[in-house]
């Protein structure tokens, strides 16, 4: 089969190939991929910056999204038959979403909502997941409460603010002028132009901020929390808790929490907290999302549409940072649904 597989870490390491079929284990379905989409996550597995803990064995397919439709299942597989149209983020480790077919855990997958497109639906697990897990899992954002979400037109912060809407918050975001329309359309109730306007001198007493830009915007994030807040970055640096996530010996918590002492020293120093996030795959959180989704609660934001064989200028597309807003697909078909 066709794939886009990462020869070598780097940021040309990346080529099209011809790979065998993935074997399918008694608990893994077999997804015939219809659609895939870019995330920053990409870039960086590509390059290696997580090679001392997810321990990828060059050449392997890249690829941390996908939607399509059951072709073979496991001997241990219930709930999911072969027809059925699904839709997954597979966990690390056995990621593939840019192939013809993957093999993915039956605990990763998940129905695909039915009032998507297999290409909408390539766009949405790994924000969706990670929204959840950052809104719900990991800050218990309840009703009343104030959420800042940065880069509010991208795929993650779109879906954020969505969610955090849906949940009850506040919810304020930074977002370029061209795109203040669409992320108000998506629920953000204060719009901070960052082309005009600091952020950190016009927002204050927030619960919750999202960070995905980094370095002196996570830093000024740490101000407009209030007391006992919690910033949490996707982009890093990483704690200790990154390491346990990932079952990584302690040595290596104690490098995570070298890395971001200065961000955790100056949250302490304000009253507040820093957490780095990193998704983790989860099937069940994806079929509760699925019926957000089809009750028109949440709807994906989708920049622009590439053929499957122009994966690697998709990449490129996403990497330049010519996104407008939303998610990037990469389809098997991409004139149909």
């Amino acid at each position: 089969m066709k794939a886009f597989v990462v020869e070598k870490y780097g940021k040309d390491g990346v080529r099209a190939a011809e790979v065998p079929e993935p074997s399918v284990g008694d608990r893994d379905v077999l997804v015939r991929v219809s659609a895939a989409s870019i995330n920053p996550l990409d870039k960086m597995v590509r390059n290696g910056e997580f090679k001392q803990l997810l321990k990828y064995k060059p050449p392997f397919v890249l690829g941390h999204d996908v939607a399509g439709v059951v072709t073979r299942v496991g001997s241990a597989v219930r709930g999911l038959e072969v027809g059925d149209e699904v839709y997954a983020r597979p966990r690390d480790l056995r990621i593939g979403g840019f192939a013809e077919y993957i093999a993915i855990d039956m605990d990763d997958v998940a129905p695909k909502p039915a009032s998507l497109t297999l290409q909408e639906a390539a766009a949405v697990p790994l924000v969706a997941l990670a929204a959840w897990q950052i809104l719900v899992d990991q800050a218990h954002v309840k009703p009343g409460q104030k959420v800042l979400v940065h880069a509010g037109a991208g795929g993650l912060g779109s879906t954020v603010i969505q969610l955090a809407k849906h949940l009850g918050a506040t919810v304020a975001t930074t977002a370029s002028t061209d795109s203040e329309k669409l992320v108000r359309s998506l629920g953000a109730d204060v719009v901070v132009d960052y082309t005009k306007e600091d952020f950190s001198k016009v927002l204050s007493g927030y619960d919750l901020v999202l960070d995905a830009v980094g370095g002196a915007n996570l830093e000024k994030s740490l101000t407009v929390l209030k007391p006992g807040g919690l910033a949490v970055s996707v982009v890093g640096p990483p704690d200790a808790g990154f390491a346990r996530q990932l079952g990584a010996p302690s040595f290596l918590g104690l490098v995570m929490n070298v890395l971001s002492r200065k961000i955790r020293k100056q949250a302490k120093a304000l009253g507040v907290r820093y957490q780095f996030f990193f998704m983790q795959a989860n099937g069940s959180q994806l079929r509760e999302l699925g019926a957000l989704y089809d009750s028109g609660k949440l709807r994906p934001v989708i920049d622009s549409t590439f053929p499957f064989d122009q994966t690697l200028e998709a990449m490129a597309y996403v990497e330049q940072g010519r996104t407008k807003a939303g998610k990037v697909v990469v389809s098997m078909t991409p004139d149909s649904n």
